[in-house]
């Protein structure tokens, strides 16, 4: 007889099972993002995790491509990718119906994306990723917006200034000290774009020793730039550069709006290919955490490799998995987030069940989540399991209970007790539930 494969009980690496606790802490995340971008305009939109492997050869990069994704040829041979962001897709998207839509678009998504490469702290294999996007407008309000978006969402998570910081470039001044102060061809600019991407990531004497392979005698003052930290202070020959005052004006609008943790870093690249002008990120200040969690810019030539007329587009990406460190670190997440049932009712004995369902079902229809205790366990053991559960509130049903028509409606936080009739239970509780509020 053939020996049955031992399988393992561990997800795939660089993936996660989600138990209700931990789908609840991501439900709590997913919601107050929404919560946050609609506040705006965003409406959220989705799309197949499967894309021709075309699309991200053409604009994501060769390297993404080839190191990062999970990709294969299916059944009819076709070079298909599992996605590993979400950018190509809704440029795609607004491509196939670019004279349908009526712009701008303020567009968001929360996909489930896929990376191959090695799971570390923030970063895994799969993780799911807020995605905010505007098309149709390429003024600098557009550019604001889009910073002050990420801020907003990390107000609603109870974030404070100090605890996260917005660093904010343009490539297009990079590149400028690059091909016009520092004389680099092309491909040396790019190759040095590519290594101020990674900077973050490698030690300060590797990075050095690595422009200095392509700059040569020119690397102090390359590092020196990267590391200016107020745009006023950039060398003079960018005084009359219309970028850098662009830049500067949004900082300046941002600081009207109350965003002051906002700071100019030309080290702030981001890796792919497709961005042209306005690039940030949001860090985490904590030395725990010292993470990027949000990033995004300007990427107004997308559209148009589809060949549809250009749309200017501006956007940005948060994983989950960040967030939550951030969370974590900064002892954000709410207590009390596992449960979704309102009312537990613990039945004393088989025979008071009925009852039981009958006042469940009533309470639905009222609009609470009600659970039904149905395992003829002893009351203290259900009312336990209830506790566990982060249940708010419970009513034990018995003979009295049954006789008289009252409840003993118990507050498991406050462990408070009130009589009440089956009508007067909604009225008596406080419930994270709209349809009951307007009740």
């Amino acid at each position: 007889m053939k020996q049955r494969e031992k399988l393992s009980k561990e997800s795939y690496k660089g993936t996660r099972d989600f138990y209700p606790e931990d789908m609840a802490v991501r439900k709590y995340i997913f919601s107050t993002m929404r919560k946050a971008v609609e506040k705006f305009g965003y409406v959220e939109y989705d799309a197949s995790m499967i894309e021709e492997t075309g699309l991200y050869r053409a604009k994501s990069g060769e390297e993404i491509v080839n190191e990062q994704t999970y990709s294969f040829k299916d059944r009819g041979g076709r070079d298909v990718t599992i996605r590993p962001e979400m950018t190509p897709t809704v440029a795609r998207m607004i491509a196939k119906k670019r004279k349908e839509l009526s712009f701008p678009l303020r567009w968001y998504s929360i996909p489930n994306l896929f990376r191959y490469e090695r799971p570390q702290k923030g970063r895994l294999r799969e993780h799911w990723q807020l995605n905010v996007d505007m098309f149709g407008v390429d003024s600098i309000s557009a550019d604001v917006e889009m910073i002050a978006v990420p801020y907003a969402i990390m107000n609603e998570f109870g974030a404070q200034n100090d605890q996260f910081v917005i660093k904010v470039n343009d490539r297009r001044i990079t590149n400028f000290f690059l091909s016009e102060y520092l004389g680099m061809n092309e491909t040396e600019a790019h190759d040095l774009s590519k290594l101020i991407d990674k900077k973050e990531k490698m030690p300060e004497g590797e990075f050095f020793l690595s422009a200095q392979e392509i700059l040569g005698e020119q690397t102090e003052k390359f590092v020196a730039f990267l590391n200016i930290k107020d745009i006023t202070a950039l060398p003079e020959e960018f005084s009359g550069y219309e970028t850098v005052k662009s830049l500067a004006e949004i900082i300046d609008s941002l600081a009207d709006r109350g965003i002051t943790n906002v700071v100019y870093d030309p080290s702030i690249m981001r890796g792919f290919d497709y961005y042209t002008g306005v690039v940030f990120e949001v860090f985490d200040t904590s030395s725990e955490n010292n993470r990027s969690m949000f990033g995004g810019g300007r990427y107004d030539d997308l559209v148009g490799i589809f060949d549809v007329e250009k749309v200017s587009a501006i956007g940005f990406g948060a994983g989950d998995v960040i967030i939550l460190d951030f969370l974590k670190t900064h002892n954000l997440i709410p207590g009390k987030i596992l449960s979704v049932v309102d009312l537990c009712l613990c039945v004393f004995e088989k025979k008071y069940e009925r009852v039981a369902q009958e006042l469940a079902d009533h309470l639905r229809k009222e609009g609470l989540n009600v659970s039904v205790d149905i395992s003829e366990r002893k009351i203290a053991s259900q009312i336990k399991t209830a506790d566990k559960q982060d249940v708010k509130y419970i009513i034990c049903i018995g003979e009295d209970e049954v006789q008289t028509g009252k409840y003993k409606l118990k507050d498991m936080d406050s462990r408070e007790e009130k009589e009440v009739a089956k009508e007067e239970i909604v009225r008596n509780m406080e419930v994270n539930n709209e349809q009951t509020r307007k009740l």
